[in-house]
């Protein structure tokens, strides 16, 4: 009911109902905010570690790679942005190279990203990495068949004399499902703020899904080694994925704890490593006939 001039004027039902609905919708609007922030704040105290960590490394000089690979809209991106909130900048940088120039297309596949690895003291982060050529170039028709061999056949010795020569190399893959991967495309879609981030190859990677899983295999089986082995994120839940994500981080890095009461055991519904993954592939396609995920 509403008042007007002295006078009491009754909501229709369609207009209670309506008013209903919006109070609704500001419900769970401001209960995800706080949602939202209680899992921001539950970092916290591994984005203080992370500090500590890279004091380590500037105090070693040692240097650390850490590889975000993973499908489109698999929650890379988000786990950056947390990962590096509160580090000293003059010590990380986030790399996330687009394709390559004329000249570049001439030179030793590995040479750009070479000249991006990090001094002693550093942090690199690579929003996607070389493993460019070992998933989306193929599916994409970007390389040809001889260049992605020369490229798989390469790669394992290009990373382990980066691990003999004292690089700290962590290699991620983000996992997300096909069904969570349409669900944030649409969103992408129909959220302004997040609009700029879908291109033409996103709207192809849910026609393609079978295609990037059956590359994503082959890499895994074979570049998975102990010298430089994957871990995979599970990454529907997204604040579960920043989190494990920041703990395998964490534990690749021989630092003094700044808090050692804190968990740091990844949790293993969302982090399994490469060669179990590879495993359950292989298990699903006896299944069913084909590879999941």
């Amino acid at each position: 009911m509403t008042e007007e001039n002295g006078a009491t004027e009754k909501l229709s039902y369609e207009e209670l109902q309506a008013e209903n609905e919006a109070l609704k919708a500001s419900y769970q609007k401001a209960k995800k905010a706080f949602k939202r922030r209680k899992f921001e704040q539950s970092l916290k105290p591994y984005q203080a570690e992370l500090l500590a960590l890279q004091s380590y490394l500037e105090e070693t000089k040692r240097r650390m790679v850490i590889l975000f690979e993973g499908r489109d809209a698999s929650g890379k991106g988000g786990t950056i942005r947390r990962v590096t909130r509160y580090m000293n900048e003059k010590h990380y940088r986030v790399v996330a190279l687009g394709k390559p120039t004329e000249e570049q297309k001439t030179q030793w596949f590995f040479q750009k990203y070479v000249a991006q690895l990090p001094r002693g003291g550093e942090i690199v982060l690579f929003d996607r990495s070389w493993y460019n050529r070992a998933v989306v170039e193929p599916v994409f028709g970007f390389c040809t068949p001889e260049e992605y061999k020369n490229f798989m056949r390469g790669v394992t010795g290009f990373e382990k004399d980066m691990v003999r020569q004292g690089t700290i190399l962590v290699k991620l893959y983000f996992s997300v499902s096909k069904e969570e991967q349409a669900s944030r495309f649409e969103r992408r879609k129909t959220d302004p703020l997040r609009q700029w981030k879908l291109s033409e190859i996103d709207v192809q990677a849910q026609e393609r899904w079978d295609d990037f899983t059956n590359q994503k295999y082959e890499m895994l089986k074979n570049t998975h080694t102990s010298h430089a082995p994957w871990t995979v994120i599970r990454s529907n839940d997204k604040h579960q994925a920043r989190l494990n994500a920041m703990k395998t981080i964490l534990n690749a890095v021989p630092y003094d704890r700044h808090d050692p009461s804190l968990d740091f055991v990844p949790d293993p519904e969302v982090v399994i490593s490469g060669a179990r993954e590879v495993e359950n592939m292989e298990a699903e396609r006896l299944r069913s006939g084909k590879f999941a995920g």
